[in-house]
C-alpha cells in the first residue's frame, strides 16, 4: 500500500515552508527517521524525517518551492502489507480531506487530491505539467483559476492576477509557463517588464536602470508580519539614556584573555544581558505580557533573554534561558554559541522559544540611538548603541569617558513611565558598576 506523507506543522502556527534540499530520490528505500527533505520555515531550517519504512514512490515539489502545511511531500510504498493488514494500516493513516492544494512537481510528476474551486471540491487527474497539452483552454474570468502551486506563487510574486491568465494544462490549469508567457506578452504592450525563467525572478528595465525582483523568503515574510503585528498591537514608547562604562571596560579587558582560554569571548553584551536579567526581577511589568482577550496580565517568573542576531538571511532571535542564574562567563559562552548557530542557519525551534525580553545590539554595526520594535507579545526591548569616547564630569573635573547609549522601548499599555525609568536606571547602575551584579 502507499502512504502520502504531508508537510507537518513543525512549529507553533506554521503555515508554509520552502524546500531547501531533497535527501531522497524516487525509488529509494527509506527507514523511519531517515531525512526526506530539508525545509526552511519562518523560524528555522530543519530536516523532515520519514514517518514510515518503505520506498519513495513520488516526491512533490522542487528546491525553492513553497509548500503549505498539509500538502503532500512524498508518497511512500510500504512493503509487507496486504489484505486485512493493509486495510487496518490504511485506516490509521487516513487524513481528512483538506482545502489545501496538492503540490505537484513541474516536470510531470502526478498527484491526485482535492482542490477548492468556486466553493466546490473536484478531483484532479495526474498532472502533465511540462508536457504540451493536447487541447487549449481559455481562461474563465470571474472564477478562481485552476493552477499549480508553483504558478500561483509566481503570479503572486509578479503581481499578476492569475484569473486573467489562459491555462494550457489539463482541465485548463495555469502552469508556470503560462505565467511566464503572460508576463512576456504584457511586457511587449507596456515595455515595462522582462521576465526571466530562472527562479521566478523579474528584471525591470527602465531607461537603462535595472531592478531585480526576487520572491520573499520565509524569514523575510515572518519578520514583516511580526513587525506589523507588534506595531498594531502594542503601544510603543521609547526612552533614551547614556551610561558611562569605563569601569566595565577595565574589568572586561582584565578578564578577556582568561575567559578566552576557557572558550568564552567576553563582550559588553554579556554584561548587558546580566544587568537586564537582574533588573527584570525587580520590575515585573517589563517581564510580562498582556492577555487582552482573557482580561489578564501574565507576569513571568523566569528570565529568558532574546538576543536579536543579524544573519545573511535576516534577523533571528535566539534565547538565553534563565539568564538571571548564569554567570557572566556562562552568558558569554551562550551568546557565542547561539550567534554562531544563527549565522550558520542551525538554530532549533527550542532555541528561539519562550523569550521574555529582547536585547538588540546594533552598535557594533553602527548607530547611537534607535527606536527598537518590541518582540511582541513581550513588554520591552533594549537597544544597545555604539560605544564612543566623550568628555564627562567626575567630581569637579572634566575627564574622558566611555559612553554606551541605550534605547528602551516598552509597551505603554503594560509599563508606565515610572517603572520604565526605574528599570533603565537599574540597568545603567549595574553597567556603571558591574561589581554590583555580584551583590544582588
Amino acid at each position: 500500500m502507499r502512504y502520502i506523507f504531508k508537510f507537518p506543522d513543525i512549529g507553533e502556527g506554521l503555515e508554509e515552508g520552502t524546500i531547501v534540499e531533497w535527501h531522497v530520490e524516487k525509488g529509494q528505500t527509506v527507514k523511519m527517521g531517515d531525512s526526506l527533505v530539508t525545509m526552511e520555515t519562518d523560524k528555522v531550517v530543519t530536516a523532515i524525517p520519514s514517518p514510515k519504512d518503505g520506498i519513495i514512490a513520488a516526491r512533490f515539489g522542487k528546491v525553492g518551492e513553497i509548500i503549505k502545511v498539509g500538502a503532500a511531500l512524498v508518497e511512500i510504498e510500504m512493503e509487507g502489507l496486504a489484505g486485512e493488514a493493509a486495510v487496518e494500516e490504511a485506516s490509521k493513516l487516513v487524513v481528512e480531506p483538506t482545502k489545501v492544494e496538492p503540490i505537484e512537481e513541474e516536470e510531470g510528476a502526478g498527484v491526485v487530491g482535492t482542490l477548492e474551486v468556486a466553493g466546490n471540491s473536484m478531483v484532479l487527474s495526474a498532472s502533465k505539467e511540462g508536457v504540451e497539452a493536447s487541447e487549449k483552454s481559455t481562461p474563465t474570468y470571474g472564477k478562481k483559476a485552476l493552477a499549480t502551486p508553483v504558478a500561483r506563487a509566481m503570479a503572486k510574486d509578479l503581481g499578476i492576477d492569475i484569473n486573467m491568465v489562459k491555462g494550457t494544462g489539463p482541465g485548463g490549469r495555469v502552469r508556470k509557463d503560462d505565467i511566464e508567457k503572460y508576463g512576456k506578452d504584457f511586457s511587449k504592450d507596456s515595455s515595462h517588464y522582462s521576465v526571466s525563467t530562472k527562479e521566478a525572478s523579474v528584471v525591470h528595465e527602465q531607461e537603462g536602470h535595472l531592478v531585480e525582483i526576487e520572491p520573499l523568503s520565509q524569514m523575510r515574510k515572518t519578520i514583516a508580519k511580526n513587525m506589523l503585528q507588534s506595531k498594531h498591537n502594542a503601544a510603543h514608547m521609547t526612552v533614551f539614556e547614556e551610561v558611562e562604562i569605563s569601569l566595565l571596560d577595565s574589568i572586561r579587558k582584565t578578564y578577556k584573555e582568561p575567559f578566552l582560554n576557557d572558550g568564552a569571548k567576553l563582550t559588553y553584551l554579556a554584561f548587558v544581558v546580566k544587568a537586564v536579567a537582574t533588573s527584570l526581577k525587580k520590575f515585573r511589568s517589563l517581564n510580562s505580557q498582556m492577555d487582552w482577550d482573557g482580561g489578564n496580565m501574565i507576569y513571568k517568573r523566569y528570565y529568558n533573554i532574546g538576543i536579536a542576531t543579524d544573519t545573511p538571511k535576516g534577523l533571528v532571535v535566539p534565547v538565553i534561558r534563565n539568564a538571571d542564574r548564569l554567570s557572566i562567563k556562562e552568558i558569554a559562552i551562550a551568546i557565542e554559541e547561539l550567534s554562531t548557530k544563527a549565522r550558520d542557519g542551525k538554530l532549533t525551534l527550542e532555541e528561539m522559544k519562550d523569550g521574555t525580553f529582547t536585547i538588540t545590539s546594533y552598535g557594533s554595526i553602527g548607530g547611537l540611538f534607535a527606536v527598537p520594535v518590541i518582540n511582541y507579545p513581550q513588554a520591552g526591548i533594549l537597544g544597545v548603541g555604539r560605544i564612543s569616547k566623550k568628555p564627562v564630569v567626575k567630581g569637579e573635573e572634566i575627564v574622558p569617558g566611555l559612553i554606551l547609549p541605550l534605547s528602551l522601548t516598552v509597551d505603554h499599555r503594560i509599563a508606565d513611565g515610572g517603572d520604565t525609568a526605574r528599570f533603565i536606571n537599574s540597568v545603567m547602575g549595574y553597567l556603571a558598576n558591574p561589581v554590583s551584579l555580584l551583590m544582588d
